[in-house]
């Protein structure tokens, strides 16, 4: 009997396996991170997850690095809007940029790691020549639409990392500062503080977005103006 249940253990074992295909473990290996954070991300957790030996994995990854390609790929599909035909450029950017941050929020832990991956996978390649393309088709030179790509990429990855894992999750020195001593000796901190808080991160993003925004069509005159 126990020579039967060790066979049957095992044919379950393989069936489990057999089931496993690459969306399932991209979906589970991202669902762990958002739980436990990167560090939690091993074969052997996800295994675990999905009731597989880990080794199970490597027939549809050959390595972690594979893995990790088709999360930040995930994360690519995520941050992706509909742009409708009549929308300007400016629109464009804009719903662009929101349906980045919004990316980052809902994968907080994972969006790190995205923040200083290069985007040279097809799919990446094919995000940066959208975002590109938005601006080409518009009439910015290349040299333009290059310095402005990057421009609102430092903004979006900035904010994004500030909001996912910056300012109030870091690092704090040995002995901080006491509110009651910035209330007291630091008036211009003391009075900006309350709009530091998370539920002014929204309209934060979207001032700083428009600001920066209108700045680039004020630079190019001879851009048609978005009228959207």
């Amino acid at each position: 009997m126990p020579a039967a249940r060790s066979r049957s253990s095992k044919a379950r074992g393989r069936k489990r396996a057999g089931a496993l295909s690459r969306e399932r473990i991209a979906a589970a290996a991202m669902a762990l991170v958002d739980r436990e954070g990167l560090e939690a991300l091993s074969t052997r957790r996800l295994g675990e997850a999905l009731g597989c030996e880990a080794m199970s994995i490597y027939h549809h990854f050959p390595s972690k690095a594979h893995l990790m390609d088709v999360l930040v790929d995930q994360m690519l599909a995520d941050a992706r809007v509909e742009l409708l035909p009549e929308w300007g450029w400016l629109e464009r950017l804009r719903r662009t940029a929101h349906g980045f941050r919004a990316m980052a929020l809902e994968h907080p832990k994972f969006f790190p790691y995205f923040a200083v991956h290069r985007l040279n996978t097809p799919a990446g390649v094919a995000y940066i020549d959208g975002v590109i393309g938005i601006l080409r088709a518009a009439g910015f030179s290349d040299r333009d639409a290059a310095t402005h790509f990057r421009t609102i990429g430092y903004y979006l990855t900035g904010a994004a990392l500030d909001e996912t894992s910056g300012y109030a999750k870091g690092p704090s020195a040995a002995e901080p500062v006491s509110n009651a001593t910035i209330e007291a000796d630091f008036s211009n901190l003391a009075a900006a503080a309350p709009f530091f808080r998370p539920g002014h991160f929204q309209a934060t993003f979207e001032a700083g977005l428009e600001m920066l925004l209108a700045g680039i069509e004020r630079a190019h005159p001879n851009i048609e103006r978005d009228s959207t």
